[in-house]
Formats: C-alpha cells, structure tokens, sequence
C-alpha cells in the first residue's frame, strides 16, 4: 500500500548565522532539546538550541562528521578523519577509539548513524574525491571496528533504516545511487544490495537521509538544491522542498514533537560567483512538517 505524502507547513527558515564550509553530522538531543551539527572540514562541533538558548561550538584537531549521543552516560560519540571517539561537551575529554583503516591513508569517515541496539555504523571516503576505497564499518559498545562492506565507492553516505530495520540504504553519492541492502537488526549483519533509486543528473547527488516514522526516507541533494522525501516501498518521490542554495548535506528530525526537519548545506565546491548569488550557502535551515520523525538511537558505549 502507498505511503501517504507528509504536508510541509513552512518556508524554510535560517537558524543562526554560521555558514558552514561543509555542513553535516544533524543529530538532534532529545535530553537537551538542541541540535548537533558539523562543519566537517573547519573541524567544529555546533551545538544550536533551536527553540532558544544560546548556541555553543568546539574546535578539533581533526575533520569532525558524524555525532550520536551515548546511552546512558553523559556525552557523544563522533567520527573523526580516522574512527570513533568518545567526547564530552562539558569537559572537553576526547577519547579515541578503533581506527580500522591505516591502510587507507587518504580515506576520512564522512556519514554515520548508531542502528536500533546502539552500533555505530560509519562510512568511510576519499577525501580527495577520487579514489574508490569507501567502505562501511559497524563500531560495537566497546568501540570496536567491523568492516561491514567494502563498498568500493568514492563517497559513502547514509546509512539509514526502514521502519521494520530489515533494509538499511547506503548512498553511492558520486553515482547518484541510494542502494538498499537486506539488513539483520539483531545481529548487524549487511545482506544482498539493490538499486533503489538513481537521482536524474539535475536532481544532483544523494548525501544524507533519515526516515520518519511512517517509514519515508528524507534525502539530501547535494548540488539538487532541495530535500525529497520518498515512499519507502516503491521509493516514488512524496514531496519536494526547495532550498535556496545548491549543496544540501543533511536531514534529521527535531523539536519538541520530533516534526521540525533540519537541513544543513555547503559553501565546498562553489565558485566566487555561486557564493555572491548563493548568499545563504552554508547555513543551517528549519522546516515545519507534519512528519514525526524518529529518535536518533543511541550509541551503546
């Protein structure tokens, strides 16, 4: 049966005045009632209250671009160049766990989200855009590292998970692919792939996606200039959200009722002249739905 389309009840709206050079990591605090967020390559963790309050920000010795909270403990855990870590935001203690790939120098992790029993699922990519060495590894309470699938592909996106957590989609966003993989919630174990959906070349790439909870998947397009939102079956395009700048990275659900959907973009890769026309490139954007999104999980460890 067809999945209902969400309505959009506002124009999207600008939170804050950063302008990210690469924009990423959404993760919304259910426990602080604020958002997370990324500017991977100016190494900075954000932290926006986006109901009120006044935001606060941290610097890192190195690229920053996932972020989960941790359950039952305070802090975070986040994906630095090379693998997971542990931060605390109050104290500013950063713990370094696994690094699984020091065979892959010129790869960084990009995307990541924790699964239903608190895995860390991270993807990995060349960080100069070139090279087809991402693969996606599922990090265990301990920290530990598996590599879960070696992809083979330039830039790895995502993940996310159906509803039921039988199908994780993973993006090969050079190739414009949201690829769907059978999924085994309880063990963490990644099955046979499929073509889901391939973006038309002015829709631009896929970057980063979350699914609400009636099940659609939200997406990102990267040089698309808008959020689409899809029919999690037949992965039939529910509802389109324009935005006012090319690049956009990311989507996650937040507020008080789990139905503000944030986005984040990118000021990376546009020209002088882009940037001049694109003045809001880079920023931190809010859209009122009436999708409820889900949770973010938390990280075992």
């Amino acid at each position: 049966m067809a999945t209902s389309a969400p309505r959009i009840l506002s124009a999207p709206r600008v939170l804050g005045d950063v302008r990210a050079t690469l924009g990423e990591g959404l993760c919304w605090s259910p426990s602080t009632q604020s958002l997370y967020w990324v500017d991977i390559l100016e190494h900075r963790l954000h932290r926006d209250a986006a109901f009120g309050g006044a935001p606060r920000a941290w610097s890192f010795d190195d690229t920053i671009s996932a972020v989960a909270e941790r359950a039952g403990r305070a802090g975070l855990a986040v994906t630095l160049r090379r693998g997971l870590a542990l931060f605390d935001p109050e104290s500013g203690g950063l713990t370094r766990l696994d690094e699984p790939e020091p065979e892959r120098p010129g790869n960084r992790f990009n995307d990541g989200k924790c699964d239903l029993h608190g895995r860390f699922w991270g993807g990995t990519m060349d960080f100069a855009v070139e090279a087809p060495n991402g693969a996606l590894y599922r990090f265990d309470a301990a920290g530990r590292a598996t590599r879960a699938v070696d992809l083979g592909w330039v830039v790895t996106n995502g993940p996310a998970w159906t509803r039921d957590g039988r199908t994780m989609f993973v993006n090969d966003t050079v190739a414009r692919r949201v690829v769907a993989h059978d999924f085994d919630s309880q063990s963490g174990t990644v099955g046979a792939a499929r073509d889901w959906l391939v973006l038309a070349q002015a829709d631009g790439h896929p970057d980063g996606m979350t699914t609400d909870a009636a099940g659609r998947l939200w997406l990102a397009h990267w040089g698309g200039s808008c959020v689409t939102c899809h029919d999690p079956d037949s992965a039939a395009e529910l509802a389109r959200i324009e935005l006012p700048t090319a690049h956009i990275t990311n989507v996650a659900f937040g507020g008080p009722d789990l139905k503000t959907l944030f986005i984040s973009s990118a000021r990376f890769e546009l020209s002088p002249r882009q940037l001049a026309e694109q003045p809001l490139a880079g920023a931190l954007f809010a859209v009122d739905t009436d999708a409820q999104g889900c949770p973010a999980h938390l990280f075992a460890g």
